[in-house]
Parts: C-alpha cells; structure tokens; sequence
C-alpha cells in the first residue's frame, strides 16, 4: 500500500496547473453537481444523486487507498495563490495488486473542464505515478476501458499513448455495452 499523495501537474501556455488529491467529504457537494450531467452519466457507472450518495462514494475512495487496490484522486484547478479551484473531474488506478502484471485507470471530467486538456493530462501523472510507485512490484500494463461510441475517452487514451488492443463485449452489469480496451506498457510509456 502507498499512502495518499498529492500529484501536481505543471501549467502549459493554454492549461492551467492542475491538483490531483485524494478524495474528501468536503467535495460532495461539487461531486454531486458534476453527476447531474447527463453526458457524465451516460459514459459512467458513477450513480451520485444526492449528500448520502456522494458520502458513499467517497467513503468507497478511500477505502481503495486504506485497502491499497484502488488509488482515486479528485482533480482540481492550482491556483498558487489562492486555494484549489473548482473540480475538474475524477482519475483512478483500479484493480491493483503486489505481483499482478496490469491494473486499470479510468477517469471522467466535469462539465466545465471537458475540452481543456484535463483528463489527458490527469490521466497522464496518474500513468506515470502507477509505474514508478508499483512498478518494482511488478506492474508492467495499464489498461484503459470506455464505452463503444465514446470518441472522447478514444482521444484521450490516443493523447496519452495508450494503444487500442481490442473491442470489448459487454460484461453486465459493471460494463453494460461494448466498449473499447486500450493498453500500455511501461517500456512503452513516454513521461511528461
């Protein structure tokens, strides 16, 4: 198991900095504004309609670090000068264990966030902290799962390196439709 960490993600000329932190209870209200799009709830298996959801939810974030399986981080806006802004979305390393060769991200963005480069870049940091935190254990592959249809989450697997390997059947309930499998390796990986 690692303990929680902040991971920051540098600004570029037309992105801001961006905060990746674990989850807190003090984000329910703005994680249950961001699941009442319907283009989020359409993409994901989030199903957070009310406080009581969102303190689940996030209670199950972080027992994924407590159990040392799942890493989740809320991504927001850095403002050096200020506290952190306004949520941004969500990424995760799923599925981990000492001595299992792969594991999953996955990750979704608020409605104000999609379209600014968000989600690669966050996906990105998550990438290369799985390998360099659990590669000595013998994580070699990450895998990326999404929906058929879902040409977003297509960019930003082709944006971060991440190779379609497959199309995949559907598996309900978790995974109700097709979707797509995206791979990468760590000898393939390209660090930011």
């Amino acid at each position: 198991m690692t303990a929680p960490v902040p991971l920051h993600v540098d600004a570029t000329t037309t992105t801001p900095a961006l905060l990746l932190r674990p989850w807190r209870s003090t984000d329910v209200p703005a994680l249950v504004e961001a699941c009442r799009d319907p283009v989020l709830r359409s993409w994901t298996s989030v199903r957070v309609r009310d406080e009581a959801d969102g303190l689940r939810w996030i209670e199950a974030q972080r027992q994924g670090w407590t159990t040392g399986d799942r890493f989740a981080f809320a991504i927001q806006e850095a403002n050096p000068r200020c506290a952190p802004g306004q949520l941004m979305g969500h990424v995760v390393l799923k599925a981990v264990a000492h001595g299992k060769p792969s594991a999953e991200v996955g990750y979704w963005t608020a409605a104000p966030a999609r379209g600014r480069g968000v989600a690669p870049r966050a996906l990105q940091a998550v990438t290369d902290w799985a390998f360099r935190a659990f590669g000595t254990h013998g994580l070699h592959r990450l895998e990326l799962l999404h929906r058929l249809g879902n040409q977003a989450s297509c960019r930003v697997a082709e944006k971060t390196h991440f190779a379609f390997d497959r199309i995949l059947p559907a598996a309900p309930p978790t995974f109700p439709l097709d979707g797509h499998l995206h791979v990468l390796r760590r000898e393939e990986q390209r660090t930011t």
